[in-house]
């Protein structure tokens, strides 16, 4: 229904009203040059009846000078406005709509598909919720695909359309669009997007975009404005953590203080204990102001003013949060940054970061590596050139209050500035709060403070008792090692001899853990940390039913398998090295590991870019290379029998 249509009906504050009420979407659409992004916008807005007389009659005009469509209205003139845009058929700034059905209101930033204004697609993907990739059905995925859809992944949109257009041109062929989706897919698996949706389509036909049309009728899916119209993106935002960035000290007369900004994430009520970061002072809120009023609650992104009940120090760059969910504060951070400027990156200069709302200097300190954006492998670099992607280590004077981008993406951001022209240079997207060894520290930290707390069990029945009931002496060994080092076949192997002596013996592999019970953690610091601490746990919980426990894990770092010795008990504790350079484990790696590591393709694997501190002084070293496995495991038994732990 027209807007002019839905007046008369309802009137003019009926219609505002219900206006109000529609969820807003946010997107983009994006992809290589000519691929039609600006024509299927044009499309969405004159045929869902959202284009203004005027502006038709003007586009009208502009079709006769300009387009390209013969007798016909060029719909891509409705978007493309710069003269240079119209005169070359193509877009360089970002164009935003605005347009709105029954259902939802829609933003819509039409990003330039040339590589030269990389950055201008960059700053448009920056505040969407789902991006719309076109790919021209008669040249397939090309790089620049590649390079939109990754740095839309990077930026954290979560939803992708890829919309297969001009099939037109290739008679509607089915096979072709199975072929495009299927390569497109294969690629989309090293990224980072959980909801992936492909319609064939023609804009310059208006076959599934806003209308289904007849030419393809092996197409069951729904067309484009219907799936825009019901995509799920409110479960997108972060209701959880609150971070109020503050702007503005509002201070009209001398009885009111109070602190604007918009709410970056979480929800705050009056009433609530709230933190000031980076003082720690906390206090309470008195009042949520709004231009309409004072209100009970307010949510992210909602602009207020909130008062306080106590007079804390808080000015333009603090961030007022809940007591027990706050930002790390850190003066260096790990981040991925999009390089804007025509100068390159380079290691050592110095900036001005902004981030939310606070600016101040920065240094880069190290630029980890370049990301091919074409094969998303790492490349080593020195230097950052304008459009390129890599990972930085920045330092600033005055500490962040960041979260990770992929938790937050108001305060895991930033932007990088030129001291002297004051342009923008970088965008940023902060993946590691903490350095390694901070972040080691702290893992330290929580591990002797667990030690250190033991809960006394009730039982009915002793270990000693189940311990004489087995007949044995339970006991862990604990077999570390690089990956494909042996460790696994040489405790299965162990197993197989115990067993054959009537002894009950439990391997816990690795992979096997990480299939079942740990399969909700990944492969970062802390999720490793937490993978072998419930290893040692369910280990421990053998050991107490005399049953004899083979634990086959990494575990690279020496501080956790310590913490593993102390959860286990260190007399019943065996440790055992599976000692094998990293180049014979990669010569044995049959399924490609230490390659996709060293491609670019998954990361944290030990040995290549995750380090790995061999036992110093292991209850038992076996060369896993130049000594048979059988021989290794007549060493293992030989120690367990001179700790009287075997008969």
């Amino acid at each position: 229904m027209s807007y002019s249509s839905q007046l008369d009906q309802l009137g003019i504050e009926q219609y505002l009203a219900r206006y109000g009420q529609r969820e807003m979407l946010r997107l983009l659409t994006c992809g290589s040059v000519d691929d039609g992004k600006s024509t299927l916008i044009g499309r969405l807005l004159y045929d869902s009846q959202t284009v203004h007389d005027d502006v038709l009659a003007a586009t009208k005009k502009a079709s006769a000078r300009y387009g390209t469509t013969g007798q016909e209205v060029d719909l891509a003139l409705l978007v493309d406005g710069l003269q240079a845009e119209r005169e070359q058929g193509i877009t360089i700034d970002v164009a935003f709509r605005y347009f709105a059905t029954d259902r939802r209101k829609f933003i819509i930033a039409d990003t330039p598909g040339h590589v030269q204004y990389t950055r201008n697609m960059a700053t448009g993907a920056s505040t969407c919720d789902l991006a719309v990739i076109l790919i021209d059905a008669r040249h397939g995925v090309l790089e620049q695909t590649r390079r939109h859809s990754f740095i839309c992944s990077l930026l954290g949109i979560q939803h992708f359309v890829v919309a297969i257009n001009k099939m037109d041109l290739v008679d509607w062929s089915e096979q072709r669009f199975q072929e495009i989706r299927a390569d497109y897919a294969e690629f989309a698996t090293r990224l980072q997007v959980r909801d992936i949706h492909f319609i064939p389509m023609s804009a310059l036909k208006g076959e599934n975009v806003v209308h289904r049309g007849a030419s393809m009728p092996w197409f069951q899916g729904s067309p484009l404005l219907d799936h825009l119209e019901t995509v799920h993106v409110a479960s997108d935002r972060n209701l959880v953590d609150l971070r109020f960035p503050v702007q503005h000290v509002l201070r009209p007369n001398l009885d009111f203080r109070g602190f604007s900004g918009t709410i970056a994430s979480g929800v705050i009520r009056k009433g609530d204990t709230v933190a000031v970061v980076p003082s720690g002072k906390t206090t309470k809120v008195k009042a949520i102001h709004t231009f309409a009023g004072t209100i009970d609650e307010a949510f992210a992104p909602m602009s207020v003013t909130v008062t306080l009940t106590d007079e804390v120090d808080c000015s333009r760059g603090d961030m007022l949060v809940s007591p027990n969910n706050a930002p790390t504060l850190d003066n260096a951070v790990e981040a991925m940054v999009v390089w804007f400027n025509e100068q390159p990156l380079q290691p050592g200069k110095q900036y001005l970061i902004k981030h939310t709302t606070q600016q101040t200097a920065a240094a880069v300190t190290d630029l980890r590596y370049r990301i091919n954006v074409g094969t998303l492998h790492r490349e080593g670099a020195d230097q950052l050139q304008m459009n390129e992607v890599g990972r930085i280590r920045l330092e600033t004077a005055r500490p962040l209050a960041a979260d990770d981008y992929a938790k937050n993406r108001a305060t895991g951001s930033f932007i990088l500035i030129d001291r002297m022209s004051n342009a923008t240079v970088a965008a940023g997207m902060i993946v590691e709060r903490k350095t390694a060894a901070e972040s080691t520290q702290r893992r330290r930290d929580a591990a002797d403070a667990r030690s250190n707390v033991r809960l006394q069990e009730k039982r009915a029945v002793s270990p000693e008792a189940r311990k004489a009931r087995l007949g044995q002496e339970p006991f862990v060994l604990w077999v570390t090692g690089l990956p494909r080092s042996g460790k696994s076949s040489l405790a299965y192997a162990l197993e197989k001899v115990l067993f054959d002596q009537g002894r009950h013996v439990h391997v816990l592999d690795g992979e096997r853990l990480r299939a079942g019970l740990n399969r909700d953690l990944g492969f970062g610091g802390a999720d490793r940390w937490e993978n072998q601490r419930r290893a040692a746990e369910l280990a421990r919980l053998n050991l107490d039913h005399g049953i004899a426990t083979i634990v086959a894990l990494v575990s690279p770092l020496r501080f956790e398998r310590q913490q593993a010795r102390d959860i286990v008990g260190a007399e019943r504790f065996v440790e055992v090295f599976c000692d094998a350079p990293l180049a014979a484990c990669e010569a044995r790696d049959r399924d490609g590991l230490y390659a996709r590591a060293r491609a670019g393709e998954i990361a944290n694997v030990t040995g290549i870019d995750a380090p790995y501190e061999a036992p110093t002084a292991p209850a038992l070293a076996l060369d896993t290379v130049g000594v048979t496995l059988g021989d290794n495991v007549e060493r293992v038994l030989a120690a367990l029998r001179q700790r009287k732990l075997l008969p």
